[in-house]
């Protein structure tokens, strides 16, 4: 489907089209749709065609076209939510779920699609922040800032000087980044070169425009726009990118929200605990059929 600035985007729809409610799964930073490839698959089983799922890749993920960096922003990624939602679900109840920079971009619906929050009857927020991502320190108090701030650039120079094919024999620095940044413990191999698979196939735009705008988002206050409508926020301990203060902090910013932190869990909580993800968005879902 093409979004108002005239991109494709690839999205996948499971379930009929007059289903009584939609699940709407927006992914991480770096990432593409085959982020909530296990909730895709416990969603289905469990409930069949009763609900219709949605997941799509982001503008300059996986197959969706390549924006120029300046467009690479959370602003535009709530345009293109709501962009999805008139294609796929043009009425009728929503649940969202958003992992990372995709929950942060379900912070910015109030502003940039402030018509489809009566219709939002549940969300999941998944190791994602309201804002404060300058703060960040990776675990590392001392060198920490110094880290955040290269690595992604890091990142994209390997991708403009390094061909993908390359990149695939020798995936050192994704590696290690999938390892020890973005993955907690345990570690399951699958899920590990799975990261480092969709790491190798982002675009050095993708990693440095959506970081800057990262640095720059604030929706701490406008929050209370979800004030009511049943929300769960979740995090892992060792959750290095959006750490769990951030998670307490949005949850405390939607009043009636619930908290739940996953022990030893980093931030790839779609794989690392996936039940925990399917059963909390089941929760929602149970609630918004009920």
């Amino acid at each position: 489907m093409t979004t108002d600035d005239g991109l494709t985007l690839q999205v996948t729809v499971h379930g009929p089209e007059d289903a009584p409610l939609t699940v709407l799964l927006s992914h991480c930073w770096t990432a593409d749709e085959s982020l909530w490839h296990y909730q895709v698959r416990d969603l289905l089983s469990r409930y069949g065609h009763r609900i219709r799922v949605v997941t799509w890749d982001h503008r300059g993920h996986g197959q969706s076209d390549q924006p120029v960096e300046a467009d690479c922003t959370i602003p535009h990624l709530a345009r293109d939510i709501g962009t999805v939602v008139d294609a796929t679900a043009p009425d009728g109840p929503i649940v969202i779920a958003g992992h990372s920079v995709g929950g942060m971009a379900v912070t910015a619906i109030p502003e940039e699609r402030p018509d489809l929050l009566p219709r939002i009857v549940g969300v999941l927020f998944v190791s994602t922040s309201g804002g404060d991502l300058h703060t960040v320190t990776l675990g590392l108090p001392e060198v920490g800032p110094f880290v955040r701030d290269r690595l992604p650039f890091v990142l994209a120079t390997r991708a403009r000087l390094l061909s993908r094919s390359k990149r695939q024999r020798f995936p050192v620095i994704e590696r290690q980044v999938a390892r020890r940044v973005l993955l907690g413990k345990p570690q399951r191999p699958r899920d590990v070169g799975h990261v480092v698979d969709q790491l190798i196939n982002c675009s050095p735009e993708t990693m440095s425009g959506f970081f800057k705008d990262m640095m720059l988002h604030d929706r701490i206050g406008g929050l209370h726009a979800f004030d009511g409508v049943p929300t769960t926020v979740l995090v892992g301990t060792r959750d290095r990118l959006t750490p769990p203060h951030h998670a307490a902090k949005l949850a405390a910013g939607i009043r009636g929200a619930r908290l739940l932190v996953a022990p030893d869990a980093g931030h790839y909580l779609p794989f690392e605990r996936s039940d925990l993800v399917s059963d909390e968005l089941a929760v929602l879902i149970d609630r918004a059929l009920a």
